[in-house]
């Protein structure tokens, strides 16, 4: 090791970045793969009796491997149900298990615990639920695991897990991928880069997190280097798949389509049942939702896969099922832009295999491109105070009760802010649940015996809320008759963390390895001579329709002729339709356009913002995808709509 600040004095200047890992045993060599330039410890690379007979995927270098890669993913977020670990363990038949915990409102939730407790900021609920109890099993079936639930904690995490090893009696390598957090570089960060392409700004001043999306090449080389679990902070959803596959492939950091191929495979299965029949728009025909199946794709060298579910479990994989979940919150179908690749998920082609129990599809035609040189960054700032009071109402005229019951409340507070020198609400929402207020102009209400008030309020100064919270519970005995309690009790009072995206060049952030609690490798990319070359197909437009269609006196609900999903990207919402049938595509395409979708939801959508929505097409699956910009209230925790990531499906009347 003391021949490699001479090897970094003799490297090119992008390469000097990168300093060597404290802790490492023994000597180190220096390496370059692709972009990135590698320190190795020859501690990460001594065999262990675990390890040394292992072949393919299991061993420490990574695999020619042609024989198809089993992965199942037991999580789609934090708090997700625990039936799904021991059906893919013992039903899966899995190389790999994966779990997915983390989104920008989890990233909050565990910044502010790791605030409180500094050994916290991960989610105990992958130690303690899904590892723990199965950990003998998981390790005699030689299934490995890669989790991103380390959160903003990842060796915490890990220490957690080699806990639960040393009591089972086992002996396994525990990996662990750091540099995701840039807290430590914010001096340094004062202008960036907007994500949104927006220009440059300055970061917000109360910054609470700043957490960089990793891509997949870490979790690579933690398999490569041997590790039986995996456990990263923030990256990519899909990472956790696509990791695994250039593994045991030995997929190559230019090898785009079956990159962008890989990705997909991540994506589809990165939300655990949603592809297995949860959320689908015909819920009805999915059986056995208490028996729920979880995701697994058989994954071939070539980039193709199956995506199936364990046999008797309930849910349904279909070309409805998984051709939602392929429209999820991808923006640009043509531009789906990942840490490791550009992909273009516009031709796709899902087709159902026969004869398989539960059923299951083929997924094809994933296409790549170069990725950028920037990490996609959320930082998260504290921005005031938010409180909501949820109260049930009931009897006659209940939706009048309710809403002139919050406005009074509001009205009252208000008066109070006046009189003690306190300001106003920041911004207050009031809806009545079951009087349709999610819908706008396009409510059919009919009056309701029973309606639910949400009340949601936003303020600069903490005791202003708390205030408001004591003048909720008044209500029952001073307003109108019917309103039964206040679901959770008096409103809690809590921090709004407000999510900033920007970019951060990747030749800037270095990600570190650690093994035994040991930092044995350390990655840097290398800074480009040149900007990349953008070979990704340009961003799709609003394409002309087809001339002549055949048209008639019938007219049909959206649902009957489409699958939908929606989903949220920060404050902008994602609305996928893919056609039910290849014919009704050009009669969506015709009818479904940016406007009229707009107009159908111009109440949802900030006053003054021109041209907010974007239609983009993926003929591959029949389907169109739109971006609703400025659309849900700030987004996240930020938004204090009853539906802040817009999961529920708005239907159409055509």
């Amino acid at each position: 090791m003391s021949n490699f600040p001479q090897l970094l004095r003799a490297a090119p200047t992008p390469f000097r970045r990168l300093s060597c890992g404290r802790g490492a045993k023994g000597s180190s060599g220096l390496t370059v793969s692709g972009n990135f330039l590698r320190l190795r410890s020859s501690a990460a690379l001594s065999s262990s009796p675990d390890h040394r007979n292992r072949s393919g995927t299991r061993g420490y270098a990574s695999s020619s491997h042609r024989e198809p890669v089993r992965i199942g993913c037991a999580s789609g977020f934090w708090g997700d149900t625990a039936t799904a670990v021991p059906q893919l363990i013992y039903s899966g038949k899995l190389d790999f298990l994966v779990f997915d915990y983390l989104s920008e409102i989890t990233m909050s939730l565990l910044t502010a615990a790791k605030t409180k407790m500094p050994n916290l900021g991960y989610t105990p609920d992958f130690v303690q639920v899904a590892l723990a109890p199965f950990i003998n099993d998981i390790h005699r079936k030689g299934i490995r695991v890669v989790s991103n639930a380390g959160g903003v904690n990842p060796l915490a995490c890990a220490e957690a897990i080699q806990e639960v090893t040393k009591k089972a009696g086992l002996e396994l390598k525990v990996a662990v991928v750091t540099g995701d957090d840039l807290m430590p570089h914010r001096s340094s960060l004062s202008d960036v880069k907007m994500a949104d392409g927006s220009g440059r700004q300055q970061l917000p001043k109360m910054l609470h997190s700043m957490n960089a999306y990793l891509g997949a090449v870490p979790i690579r080389r933690c398999l490569d280097l041997g590790a039986d679990i995996v456990v990263t902070g923030r990256c990519v959803d899909s990472a956790v798949a696509l990791g695994p596959l250039m593994h045991a492939f030995g997929w190559e950091r230019n090898d785009y389509d079956l990159l962008a191929a890989g990705s997909l495979a991540g994506h589809l299965i990165e939300c655990g049942a949603q592809s297995t029949g949860g959320i689908f728009t015909d819920w009805h025909k999915v059986p056995d939702w208490d028996n729920m199946g979880f995701p697994v794709v058989e994954c071939s060298s070539d980039g193709s896969f199956v995506l199936s579910k364990p046999p008797k479990t309930g849910g349904l994989v279909s070309f409805g099922t998984v051709a939602e979940q392929l429209v999820y919150e991808i923006g640009d179908p043509r531009r789906y832009l990942l840490p490791d690749i550009i992909c273009d998920f516009s031709q796709v082609v899902i087709q159902e295999v026969p004869g398989d129990e539960g059923g299951a599809v083929r997924v094809t035609g994933a296409k790549g491109f170069a990725p950028s040189h920037d990490y996609k960054v959320c930082a998260t700032y504290m921005d005031g105070f938010r409180a909501t009071a949820v109260c049930p109402v009931t009897g006659p005229r209940a939706a009048k009760k309710a809403r002139r019951t919050a406005e009074s409340i509001i009205k009252r507070t208000k008066r109070m802010f006046k009189q003690l020198g306190l300001e106003d609400f920041s911004s207050v929402n009031i809806q009545v649940l079951g009087a349709e207020d999610t819908y706008g102009a396009n409510a059919r209400y009919k009056d309701s015996r029973e309606a639910v008030i949400w009340l949601a309020v936003h303020h600069k100064q903490k005791k202003a809320l708390e205030l408001f919270s004591r003048e909720v519970a008044p209500a029952g005995t001073g307003m109108a008759p019917g309103l039964t309690g206040i679901v959770g009790g008096r409103p809690r009072v809590s921090p709004v963390l407000k999510p900033f995206f920007f970019l951060h060049p990747k030749s800037q952030l270095k990600v570190e390895i650690h093994i035994g609690g040991e930092l044995v490798e350390s990655l840097s990319e290398e800074e480009p001579d040149t900007p990349v070359q953008d070979e990704a197909p340009p961003t799709s437009v609003e394409d002309v329709p087809d001339a002549d269609l055949p048209s008639g006196p019938h007219s049909y609900r959206l649902e009957e002729l489409a699958y939908t999903r929606s989903g949220d990207k920060g404050d902008s919402a994602n609305i996928g339709v893919v056609a039910r049938h290849p014919l009704y595509f050009p009669y969506l395409k015709k009818h479904l356009t940016s406007s009229v979708v707009e107009e159908y939801f111009s109440h949802l959508i900030k006053p003054g913002v021109k041209n907010a929505v974007t239609r983009y097409t993926l003929p591959g699956i029949h389907g169109l995808n739109f971006v609703l910009q400025s659309s849900l209230g700030g987004g996240g925790v930020a938004s204090l709509r009853s539906d802040p990531q817009k999961e529920e499906r708005q239907e159409k009347n055509e």
